[in-house]
């Protein structure tokens, strides 16, 4: 059965938040930044709690991390969340979670916005036993090439387990891969942000490189895939330890276990898989993900069946979530102005208004006004917002899948170079023993003298082998040719690989810039609108002190209370934040 997914990560490891705990948080109903309100907990750790929110101008359901408010002051949290949603925003593939935003609250608290999904956990599907092997193939083959994508764009995600792998159902798949938390992701050219020496992620996933304190890469990742496949195929580690000294020098030096010791019937390919990225030297596992990629490839198409990856009865839809809450804003704020100059008109029929009257009466329309105008502002920046969003996801994905389409070239490139100078080390040895012969044939003719036989039989032996060697000349410059063809291509897809990488920099930079400059031109209208609110009460508080006791008024006094009062004062949202709530959408 599904269930809602426990988000975690560097943040600190996530519980399930209780229901006493739930209905006592006081931000349940909170609109965070404007435009999120928090419904529901989904849990909490070390760092903070996460909530389901829901953006209230589009509609749009999303988890929220809320960072603990007396860590509001560490600096440098903000630089690790930033990293986490460019990093994973960079690379924007289906198998990577979606960050929406981040930022700090009104009271200067961290957030950080991701989609919302409905699942499990990977590690929650281990603990129910070994997984049949083709599932356990096509879920790391899934992994892999979000994973592949990630490393084109030089991004690392340092801290890759089963408890930051989300399995749920999509396009009528049940296993559909999601990984989380790129938070301890570094940027490969950016090592300014995690100090050296500094040892992170988990040890039981930890690469020996990481578990001796040098900077992640790639293969470190792969390394990962490698702990993740095996405990996939056997329920189990291949290194335990309730000790985490003794588990990181196990990762360091220790010799990973065959995986058919613990399921014999695990195919000798996958356990050659699983070996070939634990080892020890990075240079000794798979070159990239794409290499890995098209070995499991390979591998499914001797597998049975993805019988478990049909829809089934049994596979929970995600439940639907509330609808939103219909609160006031803009018209209503007229409709109160309206109806105090009703007032006040059938109060005063002369016009004869005392001056505090008439200067109330004006201010209430004056400001109903200006609001009205700030909703248009507001849904019209708002709307260059989207603009730019859509404009950079959709440049972001068509540049991240240019780079995957290079760098699987790439690899196959250095795969048959390293093919061919293979094959020319085999032919680079023959072609010295036939040196050899050559070398010992003219010896033969030397110490021959007179004896016309042996020069004859020399000769032949000679001729022979000075056509062999140049035979295997021949053909070892026509691999040493192809090699170098290879290479070449090889290096010419990282080149365009690398100036494909600089132009996404360069646009996700000017992106940012011209997001920025729309959210503050929002924050701008927000100040300005927060400053009507006060005097708006201010100016009405004035009037209805007047006309309370005017007969006269007294339909339309009511249909202001109600206006006022429509909802619990204590969860009635004030009508400028209503107003916000509806019309930003500075994501």
């Amino acid at each position: 059965m599904h269930r809602s997914f426990r988000y975690g990560g560097p943040m600190g490891i996530v519980r399930k938040a209780s229901r006493s705990k739930k209905s006592k948080d006081p931000l349940l109903g909170k609109v965070i930044a404007g435009r999120y309100r928090l419904e529901s907990q989904l849990g909490e750790g070390g760092m903070g709690v996460v909530y389901r929110a829901r953006h209230v101008l589009i509609d749009r359901v999303v988890a929220l991390k809320l960072i603990r408010p007396d860590l509001r002051g560490e600096t440098h949290l903000r630089a690790w969340m930033v990293r986490e949603a460019r990093a994973a925003n960079r690379v924007d593939h289906a198998h990577i979670v979606d960050i929406h935003d981040v930022g700090e609250t009104e009271d200067g608290e961290l957030y950080l916005v991701m989609e919302y999904l409905i699942g499990d956990s990977l590690s929650s599907q281990i603990s129910k036993g070994p997984m049949p092997i083709a599932r356990a193939v096509d879920i790391l083959e899934q992994m892999t090439a979000a994973l592949a994508r990630a490393h084109d764009l030089g991004v690392v995600h340092r801290d890759l387990k089963s408890d930051n792998i989300m399995v749920t159902g999509r396009g009528g798949r049940k296993d559909f891969v999601k990984i989380l938390d790129f938070g301890l992701a570094a940027l490969t050219r950016d090592p300014r942000l995690a100090p050296k020496g500094a040892v992170f992620g988990t040890p039981e996933y930890m690469s020996p490189e990481q578990a001796r304190g040098e900077d992640a890469i790639a293969g470190s990742d792969l390394y990962a895939l490698g702990i993740l496949f095996f405990e996939m195929l056997t329920g189990r580690l291949p290194f335990r330890s309730g000790d985490r000294d003794e588990l990181l020098e196990m990762q360091r030096k220790a010799k990973a276990p065959s995986p058919r010791k613990y399921r014999p019937e695990i195919p000798e390919q996958a356990e050659q898989i699983i070996l070939k990225l634990l080892e020890k030297d990075p240079e000794n596992r798979f070159r990239d993900g794409h290499h890995l990629k098209e070995e499991l490839k390979e591998m499914q198409r001797s597998l049975p069946s993805r019988e478990w990856d049909q829809p089934t009865e049994t596979v929970a839809a995600a439940p639907p979530p509330p609808p939103p809450a219909q609160t006031p804003g803009v018209v209503e704020w007229s409709r109160t102005a309206a109806n105090f100059l009703r007032a006040v008109a059938r109060a005063y029929p002369d016009g004869n208004a005392p001056t505090d009257v008439q200067s109330g009466s004006d201010k209430i329309w004056e400001l109903a006004s200006r609001a009205s105008r700030l909703e248009g502002e507001l849904e019209s920046h708002s709307k260059k917002l989207e603009a730019i969003e859509k404009r950079g996801r959709a440049l972001r994905a068509e540049i991240g899948r240019k780079v995957e389409d290079l760098a699987g070239e790439e690899s196959r490139a250095l795969r048959d170079a390293s093919a061919e100078r293979d094959m020319l080390s085999q032919l680079i040895l023959k072609r010295k023993r036939a040196q050899r012969a050559y070398l010992t044939a003219q010896a033969e003719v030397q110490a021959a003298g007179d004896n016309v036989e042996r020069i004859r039989r020399g000769h032949e032996t000679l001729g022979a082998a000075r056509a062999q060697v140049d035979t295997l000349e021949a053909v070892s410059r026509d691999y040493e040719h192809r090699a170098r063809s290879k290479e070449d291509v090889a290096a010419e897809r990282r080149r365009q690989i690398e100036d494909l990488r600089a132009q996404l920099k360069r646009y996700s930079e000017a992106l940012e810039n011209d997001l920025q400059t729309g959210r503050e031109r929002i924050a701008n209208r927000v100040r300005e609108a927060l400053s009507y609110e006060k005097s708006f009460s201010e100016a009405s508080n004035v009037l209805l002190d007047h006309l309370r006791d005017k007969p006269e008024c007294r339909e339309l006094l009511e249909d202001i209370d109600k206006a006022r009062n429509g909802q619990d004062p204590d969860e009635k949202p004030s009508e400028l934040q209503e107003l916000m709530e509806r019309h930003v959408a500075a994501r």
